[in-house]
């Protein structure tokens, strides 16, 4: 993969939140990667980011706080609302209160309706239509008033943790057959992926070389989970006949889900960070860490 931006500015400190995750280890092994050496990887039992005090003492002498904390289970805030908010929207309020401009923080396509046609630009107005997207968006509109930056992305996957990529290999070990529905648009991102341009996003935020405001961090193109789950078989070297195409109706869940996540990637220019690949080349390369 070619360099997602600008090179490392010397002597950067590093907040990241949410590191145990998906992304956040991602985000240690991009750090690592590039020869930061002054980073704070901080998981859910090293920081409350509830507590004032302790988000105070760990924001103080940062030059960069990368947020990945959340509550993740959509379907479980549907029943807990409260709990949800409280991580994705009132301590994501807290973080943005207290690092201000130095917040870098990932949020979701769940903050839209799904209604739209065509790729959503970035300052669309919130629409969401269940409890978790509610949460990120009383996240983000703090982060955005306080001068920091959001990032959303959507259908993140990789190699830390359980994502859809995993899933479809581990039922095509024990199944026959998937159905895998087929009414859902939206563009398959690369967590490692996603982590470089997180990276290079906040050295162009430190040189003045990126306004403050939202942006898209997800890959180029699009397609369904349906076609999702053809390409892993594909890459894997399996039949992709074995995945047939179903509707959402087939699989009702609490929380409802966006029709179409298609983002646009506009606001990237002009920071001399170009948007992520196209969602098949990122899974081609991505392929190897799921495989034996």
């Amino acid at each position: 993969m070619p360099p997602a931006g600008p090179a490392p500015a010397a002597g950067l400190r590093w907040l990241i939140t949410g590191a145990g995750g998906m992304l956040g280890r991602d985000l240690r092994t991009v750090l690592a990667e590039t020869g930061e050496t002054a980073v704070v990887a901080a998981t859910r039992a090293d920081l409350d980011i509830t507590d004032p005090v302790e988000v105070r003492d760990a924001v103080a002498g940062v030059d960069i706080v990368l947020n990945t904390a959340a509550w993740t289970n959509v379907d479980g805030a549907e029943t807990d609302e409260a709990s949800a908010t409280a991580i994705n929207g009132l301590a994501v309020r807290l973080l943005a209160h207290i690092a201000g401009k130095r917040l870098i923080h990932v949020s979701t396509d769940y903050v839209f309706d799904g209604t739209a046609t065509t790729p959503i630009p970035e300052d669309t107005a919130h629409a969401p239509i269940n409890a978790y997207g509610r949460g990120k968006a009383i996240g983000e509109r703090a982060v955005l008033d306080s001068g920091g930056y959001v990032v959303r992305t959507a259908w993140l996957y990789g190699e830390h943790g359980p994502n859809f990529v995993r899933t479809m290999l581990h039922l095509a070990a024990t199944r026959d057959t998937l159905d895998v529905v087929n009414d859902q648009e939206g563009p398959p991102t690369w967590s490692y992926a996603l982590a470089r341009q997180l990276v290079a996003l906040s050295r162009a935020a430190v040189a003045g070389d990126a306004a403050p405001g939202a942006y898209h961090g997800t890959a180029a193109g699009s397609t369904t989970w349906f076609g999702l789950a053809r390409a892993v078989f594909e890459e894997a070297g399996l039949d992709p006949g074995r995945v047939r195409p179903t509707t959402s109706d087939r699989f009702p869940r609490p929380a409802r889900r966006p029709a179409y996540s298609v983002l646009s990637h506009a606001r990237w220019s002009g920071t001399g960070i170009a948007p992520l690949p196209h969602w098949r080349a990122q899974l081609t390369e991505a392929m190897p860490l799921f495989l034996p």
